[in-house]
Formats: structure tokens, sequence, C-alpha cells
């Protein structure tokens, strides 16, 4: 405890009494939350006004609580607490299971939905939970009136690795998930073995999103989980009007003169809060009763005497210490003994302040001292050291990254405002920032950083910095200073290619040619990363969300968060998973081999979503088909090529090119990295696509296969090498990675 806490510790012990009468009070008066003449309870459970028990004692349908044997119940959902302080409401949420027996066979698939539109799913009081060794799952529901879905995946094949308490990804995997989510959907599956592989330890999976605090991981649930239902927290508001909208209507709730509305942040409707000075139900007329400060010295800074009022409270001087009634700075006099009396605690209390005025600097000056020396503890132990060596060899390059302090990246960030956020993902939140000289730069804030790899980081920040190419996104530098370091890379103003191509009210608004022109750029850059740079990069999480478009719509590769660099002598490495499901090369997925072919795969699933338009992960199509890598192969199988093209796509004659552009996509996604195309052979293809005229496709066709013998292709087979099989894989969007890694 600090200092302050302790001075305090000093003067309060004697408001103990009190304070406990306070409590007693406010408990007193808890009755009053329900409506009157209601049922102000279900069991243990308070029933507070705008919820009620029958029609007459709620607001609306959507506050309709059940009292099923002492058990509140909401729609199908039993509900445990109900605060109309915080506007949350706790319930019992199910758990999705999957289960098989010895022989890999199905005995129970248990998804779980959660409907209930009028609340939103807390994502600051809530986690989504994923159990066992042979597991996947998905986290699917409503956000911002569009479908969304996030994953989560473990496997393990003993339980040599599995730590009690710890849901690292072996066992036991859990993420975050964005603000604003209802009717939720949990899914959960086997990768491949039906746990025949791990049946003995683990016949089950199981998948649930769970109030934060309120599950502990232990490794005999991998055997079978004793809950059937876990703790989830829900915010809840009025309707889905904001407050001035609301003023407006006749069923308006916040009626009580000492009430007011509050919009909350990132929700629909509006809440009801009593105003400062006041406690109690906001939306009963009358609710909010006055809370008497002078009973708890908490809430009042009298030194003599204090008088409570509505709303508030005054101090005021005792009538012996003078007799006209003045009030505190008025002056009291009295007798010399009574001044006396007087003096001494006033000396006293002086002294004590002066004492608590030094007392406060000397802690503000040592806590100043203590930020300098953790700041620069973290630039020491994020590698500021080796990167400032690393970068002095560098003098004189305008390719130098530079070193951000912390106060000017606050500064830029005007301290990482909320309404700054212009990106989040597995690894960190984006935020815009505005450096002194007026350049608008994003800035990543990480969430983790591995030190037992600091070395490579700095090696790769040094790298990355020299990366000088029209089609990557530049960095600019890092800051050390934190306890994760931040990255700041240039601002491309108009986001990213996924909100391009999977936007209702953006769908074909990018034509054939932007299209074609976007993947070549992006061809390029993967291309120039894998062969020209001066140490080859695998970009390992190649996606739409990670290409961004700047104001001409040009194509910026960005987020090396999982990249890695590859010795010239080698050609593939070992890693640990990581990228986002459905963009990810199967063959890596079962093999944990990495390759250059494995950014090729990603790039093809991209050629896919500029053709189609579809969801790299729908739950409209069939299991085999959930992926779109799948359904294009399906489809193109079953000659029905022209159905699943976006619509207006075909314009103008460029059938041909759209038909090339099909067959490179086809051999991108071939399973065997071995016959997929190098991304310089793509970028080549694609760029002499773009130059094709379509209606002169026989003299093109001629030109292609004069190119194609010079780079050595033999043939644009459509046969697939290896297993038709596949593994259906999770995650909608960019918000979910198998393991986390560097967090950069």
């Amino acid at each position: 405890m600090g200092l302050s806490g302790k001075l305090l510790q000093i003067i309060v012990p004697a408001g103990v009494i009190i304070f406990a009468m306070a409590a007693a009070a406010a408990a007193a008066t808890a009755a009053t939350n329900a409506k009157p003449g209601c049922p102000n309870k279900c069991g243990d459970v308070e029933i507070p006004f705008p919820f009620g028990l029958t029609e007459a004692c709620y607001l609306d349908e959507s506050f309709n609580i059940t009292c099923d044997s002492g058990i509140p119940i909401i729609g199908n959902i039993p509900v445990t607490n109900i605060s109309i302080e915080t506007h949350e409401l706790h319930i019992l949420n199910l758990v999705a299971r999957d289960c098989y027996n010895r022989s890999g066979q199905l005995v129970s698939n248990n998804q779980s939905w959660l409907q209930a539109a009028e609340f939103t799913i807390s994502n600051t009081k809530n986690k989504f939970t994923v159990i066992g060794c042979d597991t996947y799952a998905y986290l699917s529901g409503y956000q911002n009136g569009e479908w969304y879905s996030i994953g989560c995946a473990s496997q393990c094949p003993s339980l040599r690795n599995v730590v009690n308490d710890s849901c690292s990804g072996v066992g036991c995997c859990e993420v975050g998930f964005p603000d604003g989510l209802k009717d939720i959907k949990v899914e959960v599956n086997s990768f491949s073995s039906n746990h025949s592989n791990v049946f003995n330890f683990n016949p089950c999976g199981y998948a649930f999103v769970v109030e934060k605090g309120e599950f502990n991981f232990s490794s005999n649930y991998l055997y079978d989980l004793p809950y059937k239902r876990v703790p989830l927290v829900f915010d809840w508001a009025v309707g889905n009007l904001t407050c001035e909208e609301a003023r407006n209507k006749s069923n308006f709730i916040c009626q009580d003169e000492n009430s007011e509305c509050i919009d909350p942040q990132h929700r629909e409707g509006y809440r009801c809060m009593c105003k400062q000075g006041y406690k109690g139900n906001p939306y009963l007329y009358g609710g909010c009763q006055d809370i008497d400060e002078c009973v708890d010295p908490n809430l009042n800074n009298c030194t003599k005497m204090c008088n409570n009022t509505e709303g508030n409270y005054t101090c005021y001087c005792p009538k012996e210490y003078h007799g006209d009634g003045r009030k505190d700075g008025e002056g009291c006099s009295a007798d010399p003994a009574t001044v006396l009396a007087i003096k001494i605690p006033i000396i006293t209390g002086v002294s004590f302040v002066a004492m608590l005025v030094v007392s406060s600097w000397m802690y503000f000056v040592h806590k100043k001292r203590k930020l300098i020396k953790l700041k620069e503890s973290f630039f020491r132990q994020n590698g500021g050291l080796i990167l400032e060596q690393q970068l002095s060899k560098q003098q004189g390059s305008r390719e130098t990254a530079k070193i951000f302090t912390v106060e000017e990246l606050n500064k830029a960030t005007n301290n990482y405002e909320e309404s700054r956020i212009i990106g989040r993902g597995g690894f960190g939140i984006v935020y815009k920032g505005i450096l002194p000289d007026k350049r608008i730069v994003a800035i990543k804030k990480s969430k983790t950083v591995d030190q037992n790899q600091i070395d490579q980081f700095v090696n790769e920040i040094v790298l990355l910095s020299q990366i000088n190419h029209r089609n990557v996104v530049k960095l600019l530098g890092c800051c050390l200073e934190a306890q994760v370091p931040l990255l700041v890379y240039e601002f491309v103003p108009k986001g990213t290619l996924f909100k391009y191509i999977h936007r209702e009210s953006s769908t074909s608004t990018i034509q054939w040619d932007t299209r074609l022109r976007i993947a070549a750029e992006t061809a390029d850059a993967l291309s120039y990363l894998h062969s020209a740079a001066s140490t080859p990069i695998i970009h390992r999480d190649v996606k739409s969300s990670n290409i961004l478009l700047d104001d001409d719509f040009t194509a910026k590769v960005s987020d090396f968060g999982t990249s890695r660099l590859v010795p010239r002598d080698q050609k593939e490495l070992a890693t640990v998973m990581q990228g986002t499901l459905g963009y990810l090369d199967p063959e890596y997925l079962q093999t944990n081999q990495l390759t250059e072919k494995s950014d090729v795969y990603s790039f093809g699933v991209i050629l896919v979503e500029l053709l189609t338009g579809g969801d790299v992960l729908s739950f409209n199509r069939s299991e085999k088909e959930r992926s779109l890598a799948m359904y294009f192969l399906s489809s193109l199988k079953e000659d029905r090529l022209f159905e699943i093209l976006e619509n207006g796509i075909v314009e103008g004659g460029n059938e041909e090119q759209i038909k090339e552009v099909v067959e490179l996509a086809k051999r991108c996604l071939r399973l065997k990295g071995d016959e997929r195309p190098t991304m310089k052979e793509v970028a080549m293809e694609l760029e002499g696509i773009r130059k094709m005229e379509a209606l002169s496709w026989v003299n093109v066709q001629s030109n292609l296969e004069e190119a194609e013998h010079l780079l050595g292709e033999t043939s644009h087979s459509n046969e697939y090498g290896g297993s038709r099989r596949t593994v259906v894989y999770d995650s909608m969007n960019d918000q979910v990675t198998l393991a986390l890694g560097y967090g950069r």
C-alpha cells in the first residue's frame, strides 16, 4: 500500500461503524427497486424494474422474467443476477460439446445457441474458451448487423505439456472477441482423428463463452467437464433509440427528476442513471433517492459538522463555537478555552496537511524516477540497445527506422483514445496517430512479445524498415519503452481489401480491372518478399484483411506480426502453427513445415475472394464446402464457374481473363506445395493476364504459352496432386490466430 493509502487508514477508521450503518440503510431500500405492488425477488435473485415477473411489472417482453421453482429465467436462460447500476445481466450459458467413442464414431454433438437480441455480450467481462486435444471451435454471432465468426483450436498428442490453471493453447485455448456481439452460436468439432488418437484421456471437445475469472482450467476436464452451464455476462439497455431520439417518445422511461439519460458506448438503446448525490432505481418515478453524505465520512470533507441537503451537503460550526450560527469559513469565535481547544486540532491539522503535501511530493518524485527506470528497463528488455547499435551502422541511410519515445506516441494517439482505433487483430490493436510534423501514421500496440526471440525481433525491425516496395506498407519505426513494443507504420487511408470485397454496401464497387490490378500488385509484393529482399521473408498470414488500399486503390501488403525470416540455404522452417483459419495451407496445417508455398496457397484464397466475393468460411454452405477454397474447387469440378462469380464481375469480353485467373487460383490451391507455382511465377502470370486484349485472345494465348515455355512451366493441368481430403478450419475475418507468436 502506498503512503497516501496508509495516511487515509489513520484518518478514517472511526467511520467504519457509520459506513456499516449506511450499507444497512442501502439494503433497506432495495425493496423499492421493483415496480410498486410487484414481487421483487425470485429465489435469491432481486428483480429490479424494468425487469419484472408479470406483465404489469416489466417494461416490455424483452425484460420478462419467469420464476421457475425459485430460478429466474429470461427466454430459456437461467439468470443469477441483475444490476441496474452497471446494467449487467448475469446468466448461465450452455457448454457446447463434441464426444466420440473409442473407434472415432460420434456419440454426441451438442452445439450451443444463445439468442437474446435485446442484449449484448460483454467483451470486457467474458472470454471464448475451447477445451480438447483434437478440437477446434467457432464462436459466431451478429455484430453491427453482420454475421461474424472467430475460432480457437487446440491439439496435443498427450498430457505431457498440459498445465493446470493455464489456458495457453495446449489442451485449452481462450480468446477475446469484439464489442457488440449478439445472438451467438458455439460449434465444436474434431480436427481429423475424431479423438481416436487421444481417446484415453480426451474423448470430448468443449467450447463456451464464460465470465472472466469464473473458470480455471484443469487437465481433469479433458476427460470429463463436469459443467453443463457456465456464468456469462450480458450488457443491457432500453430499446434501440438514443437518448435524444427517445426523449421525444411517449414511452421515454427516464422520467424521475433526479435521473438522467446516458447513451452507452457501442450499444443500441439508452440507459437511465441516478444523478450524482442520488441512488436507487432510475427507471421508477421517485426511484432516485437522496444520499445522506453526512452518514459516511468518505462522502464528505467537513472538518466540523455536516448538514445533509437534497443531492448534496453543507458544513457548519456548532452553536457552542459562536452565537450567531455562522458557517465554516465565516470566523467561528468562542471563549479562550474554547479557542485553545479549537486551535490545537487546527494546528495539528495544518501540520498534518503540510506533512501530507511533503509526503505526496516525495511520493510523486519517487514515482517519476521509478517510471523512468521502468521505461529504461523495458527499453533494454525489448532489445533497444541492440537496435541502437544496428541502426548506428546505417547512419546516413534514408531507410533507417526511428526509435520513438512513449510520450511521442501517447501524444500522437491522444493517449490511445478509443476513437483512434482503426483495426483489431489477434496480435494487437492499431491506432491512427498524428506526429508533430502532421504526418498521419498507423501505430500497432501489440499484446505480447517473446523475450526469447528479442534478437530476432530487432533484426526483423531493421530488415523491415529497409523494405522499399510500393506495394508493401512501410515500417517507419518503433517504441521499445513500453512493456510490449509499439510499431509505427505508414497510414493507408481506405482500409482493407476485405472491407471492399465483403461489405454489402461495397458489393461489386471494385471493377474487374481494379481487382486484377490489386491481385497483381499483391503478388508482386509477396514475390519481392520471397526472392528480392536481402533475407527472404515468408509472410505467414496472407489474407484480404492484411491487404490495405490507398486512395487510388493501390494494394499494400501489411501486418508482418507472424512473418518469419528464412536463411538463404533453407527451403522450409519448422514452426508453431500460426495464421488465419480459412487461409491456412493444409500441408502446413498437417506438418508444421512452413515454406514459401504456404503464402502461395493463402494468395490463392484471396484470388477466389476477388472472383466470387464469397466468405472465406460460411455456415450457409455444406460442411465439406464450408471453406471457400473447397467450395470453389468443387464448383469448378461441377462446371459451375459462372454461377459462383460475383454479380457484375463479367463485363465487356473479359471472360477469358477471368478463366485464366481461375486456372491460376486453382494451381495455387493445390494440396501439395511442390505442385504450386512460386510467387514470382504467379506475379508474372497476373501481369501477363492484365496485358491481354480480350478481343485478341488467340494471339495472347500463344504469347502466354511462349512465356510459360521460357519460365519452364510444363503444364496447366486441371488435376490436383495429392488427396482431395481437407480439414475445415476456423475464424471469419481477421480476429483469431491459432497461436501467439511475437505479437508484433
